[in-house]
């Protein structure tokens, strides 16, 4: 387990360090000059060039890239060329925001997603099996920004159930519950009908192993056969996917976010995007990267560990 963990742990800084560069380089590519556009067309050239030493834009991209790479051994993510703050405050500000609504939107997934597959499986070919297809493959195709605008105009709009938009008042646990159940349902739809069928899958191949059909003929009911035997082995690969679900959630909360108008991380790199603050698409999409191959190899690791044939391999 340690070679394994060892193993994963390299593929992963590999991974984040090509992102990084790709990521780097490809703001690099915009077109315009950075300094340019963030003092706007009115700035004089002796202000623009100013700003441009400040930035660091006046050397080579290699050594941007090498001073970019220094700065974050040092957990230095830049500063805020419009605000003049840490650009690592109001990323870890707003992360906050993003992690919960992720975390719980995949939890929310899980606990509706395994239950649904479960009973598809242990009464297939069913009336209800075959409803619960449907919905499940419903829900698959409904994009969450499309769920998240629906859900606004019904139940915030229409009904006024829910608050419209904001991440609730800071200390209001309550308050912030109430701006979180919007986006989380809208978040989880698409994954409580992919775990849903993957679980319903998966248990039925578990369903017709030789040790299902050598537990039944020792007289084990089938509830203990379902759910003591089959069902563990079927939550192997289901395990998986909810932490690669995890690190997809954090990228797919950045239009739930500007829907919802929720200060999370997709918010902030959203404004980053439109006043082309660099700096701060820089250091939030860092972050997102880290979160989204952290998520991942917790993934594998949980995989490993639950399944020894991965370990072995």
């Amino acid at each position: 387990m340690f070679t394994f963990l060892i193993r994963r742990l390299g593929i992963t800084v590999i991974t984040v360090m090509g992102s990084m560069i790709i990521l780097f380089t490809l703001i690099q590519l915009i077109p315009g000059d950075m300094a340019t556009t963030l003092l706007g067309p009115r700035a004089t050239p002796e202000l623009v060039e100013s700003l441009r030493i400040r930035m660091g834009l006046d050397k080579p991209v290699i050594v941007q890239l090498g001073h970019f790479f220094y700065n974050l051994l040092r957990g230095d993510l830049g500063t805020d060329v419009l605000n003049h703050l840490p650009v690592s405050m109001l990323v870890f500000h707003a992360l906050p925001y993003t992690v919960v609504l992720a975390l719980s939107s995949i939890i929310i997934a899980g606990l509706l997603g395994v239950p649904l597959g479960t009973y598809a499986a242990s009464h297939r070919n069913s009336l209800l099996d075959k409803i619960t297809g449907i919905v499940s493959i419903s829900m698959i195709t409904t994009p969450p920004f499309l769920a998240g605008l629906f859900a606004l105009l019904i139940f915030s709009v229409q009904l006024n159930w829910f608050p419209t938009i904001g991440g609730g008042e800071a200390g209001d646990f309550l308050d912030q519950l109430a701006h979180l159940i919007l986006p989380v349902a809208s978040l989880a739809l698409g994954w409580v009908g992919y775990i849903a069928r993957l679980t319903r899958s998966t248990l039925l191949e578990e369903l017709n192993a030789d040790y299902i059909r050598t537990a039944r003929a020792k007289g084990l009911s089938e509830r203990v056969v379902l759910y003591k035997h089959a069902l563990r082995e079927a939550l192997i690969p289901v395990i998986a996917v909810v932490g690669i679900g995890f690190g997809n959630l954090l990228g797919g909360a950045v239009l739930t976010e500007i829907i919802f108008h929720r200060p999370g991380l997709g918010y902030l790199i959203f404004n980053a995007v439109k006043s082309r603050n660099f700096p701060v698409l820089q250091g939030g999409l860092v972050i997102a990267v880290f979160l989204y191959s952290l998520a991942n190899l917790l993934a594998d690791l949980s995989h490993g560990f639950t399944d020894p044939r991965i370990r072995l391999e």
